[in-house]
């Protein structure tokens, strides 16, 4: 499922999103460090979630990864704390631990209206669009209400990364 409703990804929009379901893994440290000790944690408790739901006669579609970065920019990166997801069916009420030593918990992100631009070209260089999604949500009489989150369309190692990124935002 894909919150955009838009038919223009590139300029930046208000929108309701629902809540969510997440399957959520936490990490503290520079993102480009420490991502990849925490996703095969949370890939592979989700996949087995995945084959244990459909043996229920339960499918859904695995979809893009989450993240929320509740102190970027206001502590040095290898401090920053990321909460790292991804949807999963409501009817999910536990998850499967496919790495011990890392936890993988069920969370509900509740939305509602939401911010949301989408920036094209490396994580290094979304300083600019975040600016201007900020300057976006000033003009239009809202303010942010949250935690800034991205929302991967691509991997990393895509020629062309594609990001959501996006904040939940109530009139002033």
């Amino acid at each position: 499922m894909t919150p955009q409703k838009s038919t223009s990804r590139k300029k930046p929009q208000i929108l309701e999103m629902p809540s969510q379901k997440m399957a959520v893994v936490y990490m503290k440290g520079d993102p480009n460090k420490v991502m990849s000790q925490f996703m095969p944690a949370l890939h592979g408790s989700v996949y087995k979630l995945k084959f244990e739901l459909k043996k229920k006669g339960i499918e859904f579609k695995v979809s893009g990864l989450r993240a929320r970065w509740p102190n970027a920019h206001l502590v040095p990166k290898d401090e920053w704390l990321g909460i790292c997801s991804l949807p999963i069916p409501e009817e999910a009420t536990s998850i499967p631990q496919k790495v011990p030593a890392i936890e993988v918990k069920i969370e509900q992100w509740d939305y509602g209206t939401v911010a949301q631009i989408l920036h094209i070209g490396p994580y290094s260089e979304e300083q600019p669009t975040v600016e201007r999604l900020h300057k976006f949500i000033e003009d239009s009489g809202y303010e942010i209400a949250g935690v800034h989150e991205e929302e991967y369309l691509t991997s990393p190692q895509a020629k062309v990364q594609k990001t959501i990124i996006r904040y939940p935002v109530k009139k002033k």
